[in-house]
């Protein structure tokens, strides 16, 4: 399994708190293959459930209309309707990942409020990646599985960004900035080591160096020197390895 892969498949283990499949999905594409290769995809995906396929726009649009479903994969060119002309027939509009094997119409796509774009052949990492937006969009907007100490929001680019402590890997001093490290991304903030230690929940994040504070969920291994999270190492302070062993040992790890 390539290391993209396991990032991904990590992170859509950790945003799941759930017993049963959350997204109720449809797949609308007028090939046969294609539909096969999404089907295999999804059921192999835990938070996925396939509920209805359509090989045209027509049938999709009847279909819907009495289906409920929370996500569809989209093929945008069909004969007779197209996947935008199926979208301007609903009047409530699932998410929407479309599935195409031209780029030309990217910048379209997004006018329907994409979730994403994938183009044909599918890889493994590109569907986990768009998957995960789409639950993360779910649980945000049916506030389901989340409670107030699941993440903080923090300015980035101007911007206020949310972002959810079980995907936090850890924390880095950059100067007068800190760089969150996340399972999908990095983020700079303007801010002090200080003032996220305070932040963060003490028994979920251990200040382990100066320029460092980590999730302990994500700790792997460690020495009297280092402590490593998959293929990463963090230096590891003389001074708290024994906070470090305590800490571990209060989360059962």
């Amino acid at each position: 399994m390539h290391f993209i892969d396991k990032i991904l498949i990590i992170a859509i283990i950790n945003i799941l708190i759930v017993d049963k499949p959350l997204l109720k999905c449809a797949i609308v594409d007028d090939s046969t293959l294609q539909r096969l290769s999404i089907v295999k995809l999804i059921e192999n995906h835990p938070a996925l459930n396939l509920v209805a396929e359509y090989n045209n726009a027509i049938e999709a649009k009847m279909g819907l209309a009495t289906t409920e479903i929370d996500l569809i994969f989209l093929d945008i060119e069909m004969p007779i309707l197209s996947g935008f002309d199926l979208l301007d027939d609903l009047t409530l509009k699932p998410q929407i990942i479309f599935v195409t094997g031209k780029t030309k119409y990217a910048f379209k796509a997004f006018d329907y409020d994409a979730v994403d774009y994938l183009r044909k052949p599918i890889s493994k990492e590109r569907f986990l990646n768009a998957v995960h937006k789409a639950i993360t969009n779910y649980k945000l907007k049916n506030d389901d599985g989340f409670d107030e100490e699941d993440f903080i929001f923090v300015k980035s680019n101007l911007k206020k960004r949310k972002v959810f402590l079980n995907e936090l890997r850890y924390i880095e001093a950059l100067g007068d900035y800190v760089k969150l490290v996340t399972e999908h991304d990095a983020l700079v903030v303007l801010s002090t080591m200080k003032a996220f230690e305070a932040l963060l929940p003490s028994n979920r994040f251990l200040r382990i160096h100066k320029s460092y504070i980590v999730n302990l969920e994500k700790v792997e291994r460690y020495n009297s020197k280092v402590i490593e999270l998959d293929k990463e190492e963090l230096p590891l302070s003389r001074n708290r390895k024994a906070e470090l062993v305590e800490a571990l040992a209060s989360t059962n790890r």
